[in-house]
């Protein structure tokens, strides 16, 4: 019966649970926590309450994952902060990055070490370069972004024509003003800054700041003007 496989499958998760426990994970509240049988938790993590790890999961040492989030199919690596309410599926994710509170990460993304995606942040199918974040309210779809980049609030990719899914390319150390979209296909060169409200249609050159509607080269930048 339904009863009799609910507690089965309850048996089974509180059999894992322990597991982990004796191995060195820290779980807040054992009770209120799913972890899937195939998962992989290191040592020295904290489980907060409510959160779920399914399917083949791998988590590394010392991670902490807060409450409400679920994490599926996923490569967590080691000191890796997931804050409250965070969905992760079929994603890789560096050590040191953090993510979150209320991020959703899905279909391929990997963030590189020490990235950071913020508040109301979705990255589809999307690289995030060392050191580079994006911490409120953006979609990264179709992306590939460089090391040490800053991405502004508001920001969306715009990958989809209405029939096609196309690329952004974002380089290292650029800048995205806050609500800026960017019309893929589209690169936005190394060094270059988009000024708040932009709508970037066409590439940015190495070095240079945009702005506009449609967004133009306003300036040449030089070492030390960013």
């Amino acid at each position: 019966t339904r009863a009799d496989l609910a507690e089965f499958e309850n048996l089974l998760r509180r059999g894992t649970i322990r597991r982990l426990l004796m191995e060195g994970v820290t779980f807040i509240d054992p009770s209120h926590a799913y972890v899937s049988t195939e998962a992989q938790i290191g040592r020295d993590c904290v489980i907060y309450p409510d959160v779920l790890i399914e399917g083949d999961t791998v988590v590394g040492d010392g991670c902490v994952i807060r409450s409400g989030s679920r994490i599926t199919n996923s490569k967590i690596g080691a000191k890796v902060v997931i804050k409250d309410h965070c969905v992760i599926v079929d994603s890789e994710i560096d050590s040191n990055c953090t993510v979150g509170p209320f991020a959703h990460l899905r279909m391929n993304t990997r963030l590189e070490e020490g990235a950071a995606i913020g508040n109301f942040v979705e990255v589809k199918k999307s690289r995030v370069g060392r050191g580079s974040k994006s911490m409120h309210l953006t979609y990264l779809g179709d992306a590939t972004i460089g090391e040490q980049t800053n991405i502004g609030a508001g920001t969306i990719t715009c990958n989809y024509d209405g029939k096609n899914k196309h690329q952004t390319i974002i380089e290292d150390n650029v800048k995205i003003g806050s609500d800026t979209l960017l019309v893929a296909p589209i690169t936005v060169g190394s060094g270059s800054i988009t000024a708040a409200g932009s709508v970037v249609t066409r590439d940015v050159p190495p070095h240079s700041l945009v702005a506009g509607i449609p967004a133009v080269v306003k300036k040449k930048l030089k070492n030390g003007d960013q």
